[in-house]
């Protein structure tokens, strides 16, 4: 969205937290980055409350600085804990709201601000429920990156070194990669190399890729069949250049592959704030794009059973695949820039 925005002629500013990934993403796109402080709330120690409420409240009198210096004609909030500050920056100052809640469930944050907000961009229609003003909410999906929109697989195929007639399964668990997922495919794999022509690309994260490479030799892996990796910058060739999937049940990741279209395997983190990827992963199971197994589930024989009906049965693959893109909207990152300038053009 941000995007798009710039390249109609708006002036786009981020504000993200210092040590995040936008800090690095977000200049590297050319756009504005400003920092204020985040510090989240545990539920499980109470105490917490006390340095998550100072730090709000030092990030709020930089938030509406940071506004008032902009001129922002409006604010658009994405959740989390940068923005109750900078939503509320916006509140004080008397300029537009607009949020976007890319999970079922939405997060505190958007929760609160929805009494303020002139409008909410929605993923699933049973989000507006928990928003203050249900009537704002505007059914729009979730915005993809325009490098996801243009995946191509034989491109995809070409930077992974994957043979065009190779049958492909992409692992991944979010930027940090997902402990129990990449344990459960390590042990998978004995079994994984007899399905004939498979290879995998494993996304394992920062933290577990040296572990998964070590185990993964340890069991016959680096015959060229098995490709584990930390972090891959272009995720939409990847899944463009794969047949199946297994990840987390994270928006940002449905999103992705709901607007390419493949058959998934989905794993909901299950300390997820109410549950939400459970949820996230349901909307899609429903529409016939993935199977669902739950993280407690992961070392029971469902992964490999349903990994072996996948990769042996041609069409429930494209039906998946099928059903998959019928649920991605990839005009998601447009519908909401729309939202964001017709709240401007209201002040």
């Amino acid at each position: 969205m941000a995007a798009q925005l710039a390249e109609s002629g708006h002036d786009v500013a981020f504000v993200g937290t210092p040590h995040g990934l936008e800090a690095r993403l977000v200049p590297e796109a050319g756009i504005e980055f400003f920092s204020v402080p985040s510090k989240g709330f545990d539920r499980s120690r109470p105490w917490t409350l006390l340095t998550a409420s100072l730090t709000v409240l030092i990030s709020l009198v930089r938030a509406v600085a940071i506004v008032r210096r902009y001129r922002a004609d409006v604010v658009a909030g994405f959740g989390g804990y940068v923005s109750l500050p900078v939503g509320a920056a916006a509140v004080l100052t008397g300029t537009p709201l607009v949020l976007a809640e890319q999970n079922s469930v939405p997060g505190l944050a958007n929760r609160v601000l929805s009494r303020w907000a002139r409008a909410a961009a929605i993923t699933c229609e049973g989000s507006r429920n928990y928003l203050k003003h249900p009537e704002r909410a505007v059914l729009v999906g979730n915005p993809v990156r325009a490098a996801v929109l243009a995946a191509d697989r034989t491109a995809g195929r070409a930077a992974l070194g994957l043979p065009d007639d190779a049958l492909v399964l992409l692992v991944f668990g979010g930027s940090r990669g997902a402990r129990h997922i990449n344990d459960s495919m390590v042990a998978l794999w004995p079994v994984l190399t007899m399905i004939d022509g498979l290879q995998v690309v494993h996304v394992a994260g920062r933290i577990e890729v040296a572990s998964v490479r070590e185990r993964i030799t340890a069991v016959g892996g680096p015959d060229g069949r098995y490709r584990v990796f930390e972090y891959i910058d272009g995720m939409g060739d990847a899944i463009a250049a794969c047949d199946v999937i297994v990840a987390r049940a994270g928006a940002t990741s449905i999103a992705e592959i709901t607007a390419i279209g493949r058959a998934t395997v989905l794993v909901p983190y299950p300390y997820a704030t109410d549950d939400h990827q459970t949820l996230n992963a349901r909307a899609v199971s429903e529409g016939g794009g993935a199977i669902v197994i739950a993280d407690g589930e992961l070392d029971s024989p469902m992964l490999e059973e349903a990994l072996r009906a996948l990769f042996t049965d041609g069409e429930l693959r494209e039906r998946m695949a099928s059903a998959s893109r019928a649920l991605g909207r990839p005009n998601a990152a447009t519908e909401l820039a729309a939202l964001v300038t017709g709240a401007a053009r209201q002040r």
